[in-house]
């Protein structure tokens, strides 16, 4: 024992991402309850722009994925990589950079979304600095973790690790492609990417953001976490192995199955159904492996709160990772998408896995780093049971609301006329399923605050244990291993491991969107389809900034009840100016692809004035400042000269002209508000035109067909 090398582990920096992982789960979680109240009772909205829905949602989910889930993240990886590797984080500087940095990534973010500065795709609606952020500590976070693993005593790599090293290298690539923009000034900036390659893009990162974010370095700590609490070594190695990489490869695929029935060619579509299919096999093989783990101590998990959390969150990766596969299967996606059924299912994974595997985790940190007994684990009991009540209360009305609007937007006479011609009429059914929701997430966070008592009496009763002594003898460089299992070698060679995970997360990446990108009769052009006018350009721009994309798709699918609903179905060509493209993933309002034309400018004036005036009982909040706010046209024309760059094709010189064009189309919409009696002081300079033409333009540069109007 004479070689032992005497360290120590770093549980100051695990000790406060645990506490940013509970402070931000506070603040999120808190803005989750808002807006699923806000669903029933729109006068939350409190007609302040920055306490919207259309704003606020992007906020949460922001703060739930990246502040709550982010920080859980780093506080298992710091805590687990140090042990697993038998040594220190290689710098406590990088550590100390590393949280400050992501903790001022998301301030910037709970101040830039709710100012309406977004990007307005889905998990990524940052702006372009803090996009820079984020790559930054990102990289930061990076280096700090594989000098960890070089310096390491610890010859093998657990399969923990596997699982981190994967989920860093392919969320650098999915942030870097899906992020590629020409800055307008510091809170605006050009999509390089356009309408269907952007969608495609977009939901390559969307669902491997869940796949590499939500999961991947989750399995590691469940990997880690599982078997220490339950005192028992992983059920099987080898299956860890087979779990391993067949994820990461089998993953990259099924982003496509986010778009079925789109306007995405239909070979896209395909692939991203198979291999959802796919994942079904290393997807339970990870949940049995779990599970397995805990064979012999059943009666264990009767008293131990921290294997009841862990249980029910395996038990939801389990349900979510069979009832997304199942919902890539067309019949069944032709049913859900656009409902609150995906919402449901995502909150089974949010909530279940997410949610309960980290509160599992701090229950059974906090006294190991405070060095003293949990202060109660009856309260932890009563928070294990409120929360699984409260994913309940939350998942099965969705499930519910999602089948009813389904049929009910899908349901013919039998003359052959839509039984629910009226949109809100499908709303308005849901409306006791959103009643429940909300009050399930309730519940679920009335849990939370117990464990966040539970936990600060915890830390409150002991002193934080610093810097941890521990002893290990050092790593044998130049060991010789004979007979042993195969993939020994490359658990010896993080560097190997990196590239091979990279290399296979590439292939699914390189074969679905190098086509999209390099072949033009993927995306076929429609002669009649003309860039946005400045004023439709800007008013496009104030539909992003408030987060209409959040209740409203514009894609039309090809079924008969859509066509007969909104008219026409979506083409590819029509997308080719759309920068970011706003296809949508949730239908509370109508699908607006073919809304222009179809209302007054002056009926668009009153339902954003007050929409319960034009269509009694919506559930849709008011935009006063609309008709307060002056249209900027500041920045018009560098709009205009970044679009050109991306070879939109606007006239040369035409940006020295955009301002003065948007002036005359502004004062021909006032003109007609005009004369629908509709009087306002400097009413061609208000933002509410410009949202008004766009709105009118959408859907008419092909020819529509008749079509019932649609009704809010």
């Amino acid at each position: 024992m004479a070689n032992m090398e005497t360290f120590y582990y770093d549980n100051k920096i695990v000790r406060n991402f645990a506490i940013a992982t509970i402070a931000f789960g506070v603040i999120g979680m808190l803005v989750g309850i808002l807006i699923a109240f806000q669903l029933v009772f729109p006068v939350l909205n409190f007609d302040t722009s920055f306490l919207t829905y259309g704003r606020l949602r992007p906020l949460h989910t922001n703060a739930v994925i990246f502040a709550f889930v982010g920080n859980g993240i780093f506080t298992g990886v710091y805590y687990s990589l140090q042990r697993l590797l038998k040594t220190r984080m290689y710098s406590d500087l990088l550590s100390s950079l590393h949280f400050w940095g992501w903790q001022l990534i998301i301030l910037s973010a709970a101040v830039s979304l709710p100012l309406g500065l977004t990007s307005s795709k889905e998990y990524a609606e940052l702006i372009w600095p803090i996009d820079l952020a984020i790559a930054v500590v990102w990289i930061i976070f990076g280096i700090n973790m594989f000098m960890t693993i070089i310096k390491r005593r610890e010859q093998h790599l657990y399969v923990a690790i596997w699982f981190y090293i994967a989920t860093w290298v392919t969320v650098t690539v999915l942030h870097v492609f899906n992020n590629l923009q020409i800055p307008v000034n510091f809170f605006h900036a050009t999509n390089v990417f356009a309408g269907v390659q952007d969608a495609l893009i977009q939901w390559w990162y969307g669902h491997n953001a869940v796949a590499f974010f939500l999961t991947t370095p989750y399995l590691g700590l469940m990997y880690y976490f599982m078997p220490k609490a339950a005192n028992r070594p992983v059920y099987s190695y080898k299956l860890s192995i087979i779990h391993f990489w067949a994820l990461i490869f089998i993953y990259i695929w099924a982003g496509p199955h986010h778009l079925l029935y789109t306007s995405l060619p239909d070979w896209a579509q395909s692939l991203g159904t198979v291999f959802s299919i796919m994942l079904i096999a290393p997807s339970w093989g990870g949940m049995l492996n779990g599970f397995l783990t805990l064979r012999g101590v059943w009666d264990k998990v009767r008293v131990d709160p921290v294997l009841k959390f862990f249980v029910v969150a395996v038990t939801a990766y389990g349900m979510a990772t069979l009832e997304g596969p199942l919902l890539s299967v067309k019949s069944l996606n032709a049913i859900t998408h656009y409902t609150d059924w995906t919402v449901g299912h995502v909150h089974v994974g949010a909530l279940g896995w997410n949610g309960m595997l980290t509160f599992g985790m701090l229950y059974w940190l906090f006294p190991r780093l405070f060095n003293t007994p949990l202060h109660s684990v009856k309260l932890a009991n009563y928070h294990f049971w409120i929360g699984t009540l409260g994913i309940l209360f939350y998942a099965i009305p969705l499930y519910w609301a999602g089948w009813t609007q389904s049929l009910m937007w899908k349901q013919f006479s039998p003359d052959g006329f839509l039984v629910y011609g009226n949109f809100l009429e499908t709303v308005t059914q849901i409306l006791p399923m959103y009643r429940i929701r909300a009050i399930g997430g309730t519940i679920y966070y009335v849990g939370f605050l117990i464990m966040v008592y539970n936990l600060w009496k915890t830390a409150a009763a002991g002193k934080l244990i610093a810097n941890q002594e521990a002893s290990s003898p050092p790593r044998e460089e130049h060991a010789v291993h004979t007979g042993e299992y195969w993939h020994k070698w490359i658990e010896r060679k993080p560097i190997q491991m990196l590239v091979v995970s990279a290399v296979l997360i590439l292939i699914g990446g390189i074969v679905e969107i190098i086509p999209m990108l390099m072949i033009d009769n993927n995306i076929p052009r429609i002669a009649s389809v003309k860039p946005y006018t400045p004023l439709e350009l800007e008013g496009r721009d104030i539909y992003i900034r408030e987060g209409c994309v959040g209740c409203h798709s514009q894609m039309v699918r090809p079924f008969r009840s859509e066509t007969e609903r909104y008219g026409e179905y979506s083409k590819s060509g029509e997308f080719i100016y759309d920068r970011p493209f706003l296809w949508g993933s949730k239908r509370t309002g109508p699908d607006l692809h073919r809304v222009g034309g179809k209302y007054s400018d002056s009926w668009h004036y009153n339902h954003m004035w007050d929409p319960e005036s034009m269509a009694a009982g919506s559930i849709m909040p008011r935009y006063p400042w609309l008709f307060e706010n002056d249209l900027s046209t500041k920045y018009t024309a560098a709009k205009i000269k970044n679009l050109q760059m991306l070879n939109t094709p606007y006239p040369d010189n035409y940006a020295d002209k955009a301002v003065s064009d948007l002036e005359a189309q502004a004062k021909k919409v006032a003109s007609n508000l005009e004369k629908d009696n509709i009087k306002m002081e400097g009413l061609e300079k208000k933002e509410i035109i410009a949202l008004i033409a766009y709105l009118q333009r959408l859907g008419t540069d092909v020819k529509v067909e008749s079509s019932e109007v649609i009704k809010k």
